[in-house]
């Protein structure tokens, strides 16, 4: 099974993983914030991951990583 890990702690919750989602399993966590005061993305279904790695490329913050 895929997993996609994000670290809360550097997360910036700009989104962009969000948007390129093809499964739509992430969404920006409006109740958790980092350290830093941002809203981090999360995975709300894990079990749909495919673990195609488009949330780990496009982010800018190297805070996904992608386990196939």
């Amino acid at each position: 099974m895929a997993q996609a890990i994000i670290d809360p702690e550097t997360c910036k919750g700009c989104g962009l993983c969000v948007s390129v989602c093809p499964r739509q399993i992430l969404a920006l966590d409006g109740a958790a914030l980092n350290a830093k005061g941002y809203h981090p993305s999360a995975v709300s279904d894990m079990a749909r991951c495919i673990g195609c790695a488009m949330c780990a490329e496009i982010c800018p913050d190297c805070a996904i990583t992608v386990y196939k």
